[in-house]
This record gives structure tokens, sequence and C-alpha cells, in this order.
């Protein structure tokens, strides 16, 4: 059928549009330093990184459906996130190309949301909004597509491409005797182009002004909108694209100060610390279930709420210092994190609001399945993928990769070993090993009253376990004062600082963006460590609004 006949050709048409845009964003992975670009170093004159292209995740693949069609649209699943750089999908989404595995399953879900927008229903009603004269009508799928177009390219569409659009829909409608069907392919061919699965954020030049410099209203809207609430533009923000209210500083500030009042900034913030936190491991989270026998495969997603709901409570509701997430005795647990923390459950269902005891070992993030499960073994506990978690994530310090061919195994449980600080000391007398070790291990350690799962433990092989420790000059007894010691670091906002940088313009900063990580970090103990305060600062920076000319266009 000649629908039928539409739809390779457009597969085709993707596929070497994914593979040029893929290209240009490997181009400029060059630019990035090291992951120790420093703050106190002598700066150069300001001068913005290259634009590049950013792939949508899977969380702002189907926020994005979900805004344009209504949150009934149910997302197939499948949907390739790509691979993390330096630590974040966020990165990683201006490097990594779609395979071809990728585009087949992109093809499949966008005829199956499509078809869910065209059947009869309130879907159709609410987003078809003329009434069409028969199997094809030129006005009415222009009318519709053009509307659709506009918020998932999050721009205007050209005339040219609303007639493609609607060339689609008119062979499949005439093919099918069903306007809507045909319409249906139209949105399709919308849900698969690369202005959709695409982040456009390239700057632009003029012909009065040929010097790349800021990015057009409607790439800084992209960037706005998917950094604040990890989802397309609104039409509030379209519209202040369109009248130029982007161009000014007053009234970009107005439009974040908008967004991070509206409650969809709780989706922004979730999805920046999800990144930041490597949250995306709870989906593989697995323990040998003969040792742990509280785990279960449902445990990382109760993690992963826990966690959340823990820094939309302290960022977004308390409007908090975010150092107080490693030391807040506040908590959201259900029944199975109860059981694992040996507390009761605040509700019988869901989740609730828990505050520990003054006494509780428990304290912040380090207390958490999050960080103890994440960063542990399948039977045990890990003193170094802790310590590199806090040194790394936290502290954004640089562990040195071991030499090739090291064996970096703690030695086995003995007589004479038999704790992890026991086994641990024994490895760090090995000078190729104490190197990179003892930077990691001695924080880790700080954390071994809790197993592999995040059970609280005094004893190991009937041994007492010692969490003390020295860090930065001052003395730790176990996590929770590691937890106190680490809030007063002076790496943590400035860590924070440079990671929420990275996310929210997908790179690492290069030498001449030095200033602007300054500038933010002073905002940022300005503002007494709210977040929300410097993801605002962030947006108005001139590193988030300008661009240099990339290494290569599509």
């Amino acid at each position: 059928m000649a629908s039928n006949r539409a739809r390779p050709v457009h597969r085709c048409a993707l596929l070497l549009a994914l593979a040029i845009v893929t290209g240009g964003c490997v181009g400029t992975v060059g630019d990035s330093p090291s992951d120790e670009q420093s703050f106190d170093s002598v700066a150069p004159p300001f001068a913005a990184a290259p634009g590049r292209l950013r792939r949508l995740s899977a969380e702002q693949y189907a926020a994005s459906v979900h805004a344009i069609f209504g949150d009934e649209i149910v997302i197939p699943r499948g949907y390739d996130p790509g691979d993390p750089a330096e630590g974040l999908f966020s990165v990683g989404a201006g490097i990594t190309p779609v395979g071809g595995a990728a585009v087949t399953q992109l093809e499949s879900a966008a005829h199956a949301i499509s078809a869910q927008v065209v059947a009869a229903g309130p879907i159709r009603e609410r987003v078809v909004t003329c009434v069409p004269s028969g199997e094809t009508d030129d006005a009415c799928a222009s009318e519709v597509l053009r509307a659709i177009g506009q918020r998932a390219y999050r721009r205007p569409l050209g005339d040219d491409e609303v007639a493609e659009l609607v060339a689609v829909a008119n062979e499949a409608g005439a093919a099918r005797h069903d306007f809507h069907v045909g319409l249906g392919y139209g949105i399709a061919v919308v849900l698969q182009a690369p202005s959709f699965l695409y982040r456009v954020e390239l700057g632009r030049t003029t012909a009065e002004d040929p010097t790349p410099g800021r990015y057009d209203p409607f790439e800084l809207a992209t960037r706005v909108a998917y950094f604040l609430w990890n989802t397309t533009p609104d039409d509030a923000l379209l519209e202040a694209a369109t009248n130029g209210s982007l161009d000014t500083d007053d009234g970009l500030e107005a439009e974040a100060t908008r967004m991070l009042a509206d409650d969809r900034a709780r989706a922004g913030v979730r999805a920046f610390f999800a990144d930041m936190l490597q949250l995306s491991n709870l989906d593989r989270l697995n323990k040998d279930p003969t040792v742990y026998v509280h785990f279960s495969t449902a445990l990382g997603a109760s993690a992963r709420e826990e966690t959340l709901r823990g820094v939309e409570y302290l960022v977004v509701d308390q409007r908090g210092d975010y150092r107080d997430l490693l030391t807040t005795r506040t908590a959201f647990l259900d029944r199975r994190l109860a059981s694992i923390y040996d507390v009761p459950a605040p509700s019988l269902e869901g989740f609730a609001m828990l505050r520990y005891p003054d006494d509780s070992p428990r304290a912040g993030l380090f207390g958490q399945v999050t960080f103890l499960a994440l960063n542990a073994h399948a039977a045990s506990s890990s003193a170094t993928l802790r310590g590199k978690f806090v040194r790394k994530t936290l502290l954004c310090g640089e562990i040195p990769p071991p030499p090739a061919g090291l064996n970096t195994a703690i030695p086995d449980v003995t007589d004479q070993l038999r704790t992890l600080r026991d086994r641990v000391q024994a490895h760090l007398t090995v000078p190729t090993c104490r190197s990179c070790h003892q930077l990691m291990d001695p924080v880790g350690l700080g954390f071994e009253n809790f197993d592999g799962i995040g059970r609280f433990r005094t004893h190991e092989n009937d041994a007492p376990i010692d969490p003390t420790g020295v860090l930065n000059g001052g003395y730790f007894h176990d996590a929770r004062g590691l937890g106190e010691i680490l809030h007063d670091h002076p790496d943590l906002p400035r860590c924070l600082v440079r990671t929420m940088y990275r996310y929210a313009t997908g790179h690492v900063e290069i030498p001449s963006e030095t200033t602007e990580l300054r500038a933010l970090l002073a905002a940022f103990v300005e503002d007494r460590h709210d977040v929300l305060a410097l993801m605002k600062a962030v947006v108005m920076s001139r590193g988030f609004r300008e661009s240099s000319e990339p290494t290569e266009t599509p």
C-alpha cells in the first residue's frame, strides 16, 4: 500500500540524519579538559564552549510526549538512554550516537504513540482541533501537524516542513480511507525526526553579526525547559521566545523565576540529582539473596524514591542548605526500606516521612540504601567503592586508575583479618595499591557499620567494627560524624556547582569558563547553598546562554 511504502523512506531519512547529527557531536569531545579543571587556577578571559546537539534522555522523551499529547499516553519501553560521560548522562547525550537497533525501536514507538493519539476518544478530541472534510484535508492536517510540530521541535515549523508532513498524512489517509489514520503517520514522522529526538543547541549567526554568540531564543528556551523541568518548553516559554523576551536579561530571569516556582520544577530537580547520584544503576541493583535475605528486585525502585523524595523535600519544599542532604534526620520510607533500617514503617502503604531519633546511626544520604548498596559488592560491603563515590561524585576529586594488570583484590578473611578494616590495612601495605586506595578506603571505612545492603551492624565475622577515622584534620567516630565533616568540606558546594554546570550545558567546562564557575560558586555560598537559586544563576550565566562555533554542524 502507498502508506506502507512511505515508512521505509522516512526511516532511511532518520538514519541518515542521525548519522550526520552524531558525527557532528563526536567532533566536539576533544574540546573538554580533564576532570580537574581548577576553580583556583589562573583563568583566561571568558569564551563560550562550542554548541552541540544532545539526544533526549528516556525520561525527557516520555515527558515531552506527555506534555504534547497528554499523560494518558502509554510510552513503549526500550528507549536507549545512551551512555554517561564524565559521570553524567547529560554530558553523554552530546556524544553517544544512535545505533540501528535504536532507530527501529524509535520507529515502533512513534507509531505506537501516534496510534493512541488518533484513536477515537478524548486524546484525539483534544489534539485534532478541526473537523476533516474527507480522507484527506490539507488545511486540517496542516493545522494539527503545525501545532504538534511546534511543541515537538521546540520552534515554529517552516511551511516546507509542514507541507512534507501533510503529504505523508495525505498519502496514508488516501490509502487507508481514513483521515485520522493518515494523520497518525504524519505524527509518527514528527516523533522520529532528529528535530524532536535531539535538542538543537548550536548557537546561531546572523547576516548582521556572523560571530557566534548567544543561542537563538528557541534554542535557549529548549535549554531552559529541559534543565529546569526536564521536558519540552510549554506554550508560555515558546511565546517568550517568539516575542523576544528571552533576548533580555529581565525577560529570561522572569521565565526562570516562573518556572522554578511551578510544581514542574520538581521533575527538573529530581532529574539532576538522579543523574549526579547515578540512580539509574539502581535499576540493575543485584545482591546475593543467601547473604542478604532482605533483598528483593523491587528494592532499587524503593531506594531511588527514598533519595529523590528527600531531595525534593529539602531543596524544593524547605529551600534548605544543599549540604544538609548529608546530615538530615528526615527520611521518606516505605515498608520495604523500614524493614531494612529496622524502624517502624511510617505508613502501611507507600512512602511517608519519618524522623530518626537523635541516637540513630542513620542520617542523610549516607544512611540510605541508595548510597550503601550501590557502592558495595553483591555479597559484601566495599570501603573502596564508598570512598570513591565520596571523593569523585560528591567532592569532584581525581582518582587515578590502577596500573594495567595490577591485582587490586584485598586479602581474604582469616583469623587475623576478620574485618574489612583489617584486610584493607594489609592491602595498604602494598606500595602499588596504597597510592590510590589511601584516597578512598579510609573514607569508605567510616561506613562499615552498614553492610552491603545497608543493614546496620556492629560486628563482622564476630569481630567488632571500627568505623573511626580522620578527614581534613577532623576526627569522626562513625558514618554520622563523617557526614558532619563532609557537610562543611569546601569541595562539597564547589563540586555541586561544577556538576550542575556540566549537567545544564551538556559539556565539561573548558578553561575559559572558569570565571563562570567561580561566580556561580560565590553566588551559591551567598544564597546559603540554595539549589533552586543556583539553578536560576546557571540559567542567567553566560556559559548557559552563549556558544562558540561548533566543530561540525549538520
